[in-house]
């Protein structure tokens, strides 16, 4: 099995990107669209947000190319993550890094 996730949608927040030991990160949003039929046969849209998270030069394209709104399309892996917060509270974190990055729309 492996773990591996492909996402189109788009960047819901302008890219949060910082260096960490050294090496430059970039998080953003990413909203993804889906459709179905209720039980009245009316079209629902369902908007899901995932969180997304690039390293190295994949974080300096995203810094470079990507803004709120932008269309992209992605791939990478599911990741899990805690920390404490700062009033010492355990905080979990599931999001996507991302492996490529395509850039869509003009």
């Amino acid at each position: 099995m492996k773990n591996k996730v492909q996402l189109i949608g788009h960047v819901g927040q302008e890219p949060e990107v910082k260096t960490v030991n050294g090496k430059k990160v970039a998080n953003i949003t990413l909203a993804t669209n889906d459709f179905y039929y209720n039980d009245k046969n009316e079209k629902v849209e369902q908007t899901e947000w995932h969180r997304i998270a690039a390293w190295g030069k994949t974080a300096e394209i995203i810094e470079k190319y990507v803004s709120k709104g932008k269309e992209i399309a992605i791939e990478g892996k599911l990741t899990h993550r805690s920390y404490d917060d700062k009033e010492g509270n355990k905080r979990y974190v599931s999001e996507v890094l991302i492996s490529e990055i395509l850039l869509l729309g003009k």
